[in-house]
């Protein structure tokens, strides 16, 4: 997407703001949805509904030819993407015992990565012997599209889950305070985690053919699903929040070296970590609200958590792309690196109130 965006002429700003506008217009969709499934206790027909619309407009990228045409195409699947992620987490939170929550979202970023492995690879071959041949990439792509509604219609069984009859009456302090620092601190790493697309966008400019940049892309997304289920498991058996603040420091990493360096074998191991990042925190985060939100509150939880990622990635998108086109392209991920930093201070916080507040549980019910 960011390659076909800037062949048809968008800038760095255009890129990022489009996928901001995207995503957060997904976001608002993902709190309403989780919320909704809560209330009717099933999340089958979100998913159908928001894989569909994305296959039906996946054929139309075919007919753009200006960058306007792009947002209004995004805006639309995004409503899918939006209608679709919450009850898809709450449903695989709802279909798995507790104590095996990591290992089973590992198992579901595997499957999502080893299409986004297959994917980059097949987008490889087509540009590679159809240079800039874009409109087949995006007929082709349709099939898959097609095939996952069509899974989900005939393969998905709905989990059992609990009707929340008091949705109706839904207040923010039905949910912890534990939850909602969480999510302040979702909200600070988001801020300085700009879309993939400028780190595709900076690893085409320094001069390698543009039909090799979907494969550098596929080395992060197989690291991802190599490791992501091992640490799933180990997130099951050691606690979520170590891991987490791992990947914070990782990703700060990364991005700081993206920064500094513009040298193709340097972005190649930045992608293998980029990949270790991807698999310590997305598993850890989404299974870390599975074990603080009650049951037949998990479509909300995972609506609100995935609404402030998609917000949020709207000033992060604007900000990144203002800074690649009128600072230098070194400055966004200095930015990102540092915001990074900042939010793995505050897990480390997290962790420590958390520990507090269990060992004050634990002497009241002593002394009771």
């Amino acid at each position: 997407m960011p390659l076909f965006l800037l062949s048809i002429g968008a800038s760095k700003t255009s890129i990022s703001l489009i996928e901001g506008i995207a995503e957060s217009t997904a976001s608002l969709f993902k709190a309403f949805s989780g919320h909704w499934s809560d209330k009717i206790g099933k999340n089958k027909p979100f998913m159908l509904i928001g894989y569909g619309i994305t296959a039906l407009i996946t054929p139309l990228y075919a007919l753009v030819r200006f960058p306007i045409h792009v947002l209004f195409l995004r805006f639309i699947e995004r409503i899918g993407k939006g209608l679709r992620t919450a009850p898809r987490d709450s449903l695989i939170s709802n279909s798995v015992s507790k104590n095996e929550t990591g290992k089973n979202f590992g198992f579901h970023k595997v499957m999502d990565n080893s299409g986004a492995i297959i994917g980059p690879l097949t987008a490889f071959i087509l540009l590679y012997f159809f240079p800039l041949n874009y409109t087949n990439i995006f007929l082709i792509a349709t099939i898959p599209a097609l095939l996952g509604v069509v899974s989900i219609a005939v393969f998905i069984k709905e989990a059992k889950s609990v009707k929340n009859k008091d949705n109706n009456k839904f207040h923010l302090n039905q949910l912890n305070k534990k939850f909602y620092f969480f999510l302040f601190i979702v909200f600070v790493f988001t801020l300085g985690n700009s879309a993939d697309a400028l780190l595709l966008v900076k690893t085409a400019e320094i001069g390698i053919n543009k039909s090799y940049v979907p494969f550098v892309y596929m080395i992060f997304n197989t690291v991802s699903v190599l490791l992501a289920i091992p640490i799933g498991k180990v997130s099951d058996k050691k606690g979520r929040e170590v891991l987490i603040i791992l990947g914070f420091l990782v990703y700060s990493i990364v991005y700081f070296f993206f920064g500094k360096f513009n040298n193709l074998n340097v972005f190649l191991c930045l992608f293998v970590l980029y990949g270790l990042y991807s698999a310590l925190v997305d598993g850890s985060q989404k299974a870390l609200i599975s074990d603080i939100v009650s049951k037949n509150l998990k479509g909300t939880g995972y609506g609100l958590y995935h609404a402030v990622l998609g917000i949020t990635l709207l000033p992060a998108s604007l900000i990144a792309g203002l800074l690649y086109d009128h600072v230098n392209s070194n400055a966004p991920f200095y930015f990102g690196s540092f915001m990074a930093l900042i939010a793995s201070f505050l897990m480390v916080i997290f962790v420590l109130v958390d520990r507090n507040n269990k060992r004050k549980n634990n002497v009241v019910q002593y002394c009771a």
